[in-house]
């Protein structure tokens, strides 16, 4: 089924009375419009509550104790753990290790993985799309190995160039990272192709899932996906936890990225065995009552239904796109709706973003302005930054038509013709 054959089922009105902080007005009583969903989601009360549940009933460290309270958080987070396997439907629940987010996952792929296997010689694929999240960590094991990085070029329209991915991606191609979804041009990447084409060279693919994960289902199995990395904040979850998903053979043949508790079988004088996994990677304590309440906030979107999801948040999109190309002056980063996801980047001429950002904030219209952490991505568009709007399933069409009047008014503040 095509996105425009979608049909939005969710009761807005309903769920928004799930999300305490949506029913709270700004100051002089404006009402909260909350566009910045890209950078950070907000919390259904049952997570608020999840967490609290956890330090008022049963707070104590995870695979300590033999007490009662250990036994029951431990229970608590190792069914989360069970929860994302549900989610991502890995093989294992051995494949799914805890982090503190999108950007510590990918860095313990690009220190665990990458350091030991690459050499010079070898070649690391990205594009200048990537989060620098999903850059940095393989700039550095390039500098560490000697490894190259080769970037696949982008279309003028903010996608992927598949028409020129084989004169990038050779035999010397180690590994292929690449985002779901673009934090800033929207773009939905395809993922299942280019996991088959990375593999038919012999490479593995690291998917940096924090935009995409939350606005769409993801079979990790069915893409044959090597790594996987996601945020819990993103997807209506606590900040500080985030995801990791492994192939048990990769992960089992990395080293460990940090050493201390919980991450061994046994120490001697001289060196240590690493404990089986997910615990070779989980040194120390975890964030655990975030860990926990991220399975309550999957529950919660898994119940609501990715497809009732994207439909409501495509809705949004085409009206933003709609709305924002009649404003003199705007320009709109990115694809056609029908190939991103639920984020509008823009920008005003004559008018810088942080100006936008503090204008429509006036307005009770919260969104992202700056570089977003994608200053590559900004030198290739010609523009120093862009404001971002990004919308979730609790968004409604009326506040798309705010954001539109908001521009509007930024754009009379400044007198622009």
């Amino acid at each position: 089924m095509t996105k425009s054959a979608l049909q939005p089922t969710l009761d807005v009105s309903a769920v928004r009375n799930d999300f305490p902080i949506l029913g709270k007005p700004l100051a002089e009583g404006r009402p909260l419009i909350y566009l910045d969903n890209g950078a950070t989601t907000q919390k259904p009360q049952c997570v608020i509550d999840k967490v609290t549940e956890c330090y008022e009933n049963y707070n104590a460290n995870v695979h300590r104790g033999v007490h009662t309270l250990g036994d029951q958080v431990t229970t608590e987070l190792e069914n989360a753990r069970e929860t994302v396997q549900n989610l991502l439907n890995t093989a294992a629940v051995e494949e799914v290790i805890f982090t503190a987010g999108t950007t510590a996952a990918i860095n313990l792929v690009a220190h665990g993985w990458a350091r030991k296997f690459l050499s010079a010689g070898d070649e690391i694929l990205v594009n200048l799309m990537e989060h620098h999240a999903n850059l940095v960590p393989w700039q550095q094991a390039a500098a560490a190995t000697g490894a190259t990085l080769r970037y696949l070029p982008l279309t003028p329209d903010g996608r992927l160039d598949l028409t020129r991915l084989d004169e990038v991606l050779t035999e010397k191609t180690k590994l292929v990272a690449v985002t779901g979804m673009s934090n800033v041009l929207g773009t939905i990447n395809p993922i299942d192709e280019l996991a088959r084409r990375a593999h038919a060279v012999g490479a593995v693919i690291l998917v940096d899932g924090a935009q995409s994960v939350p606005h769409q289902p993801v079979d990790v199995q069915a893409s044959d996906i090597d790594f996987l990395a996601f945020s819990g904040h993103k997807i209506y979850g606590p900040t500080g936890i985030g995801v990791l998903y492994g192939k048990a053979a990769l992960l089992n043949a990395m080293d460990p990225f940090l050493g201390g508790g919980n991450m061994i079988r046994y120490v001697y004088e001289d060196r240590f065995e690493p404990a089986d996994l997910p615990a070779k990677f989980e040194a120390g304590t975890l964030p655990i009552a975030q860990a926990i309440a991220l399975g309550t906030a999957i529950d919660y979107v898994t119940d609501l239904g990715f497809e009732a999801i994207a439909a409501q948040e495509h809705q949004l999109t085409v009206r933003a796109q709609e709305r924002l190309a009649e404003i003199p002056g705007l320009r709109i980063f990115g694809p056609a709706p029908e190939h991103k996801g639920s984020i509008v980047s823009f920008a005003v001429e004559g008018l810088h973003s942080h100006d936008m950002g503090e204008l429509l904030d006036r307005k009770g219209v919260e969104i992202r302005v700056g570089h977003h952490c994608t200053m590559p991505l900004h030198d290739w568009l010609q523009v120093s930054s862009t404001s971002r709007a990004s919308f979730a399933f609790y968004n409604t069409l009326e506040e798309v038509d705010a954001l539109a009047e908001a521009i509007l008014y930024a754009r009379k503040v400044f007198r622009l013709a």
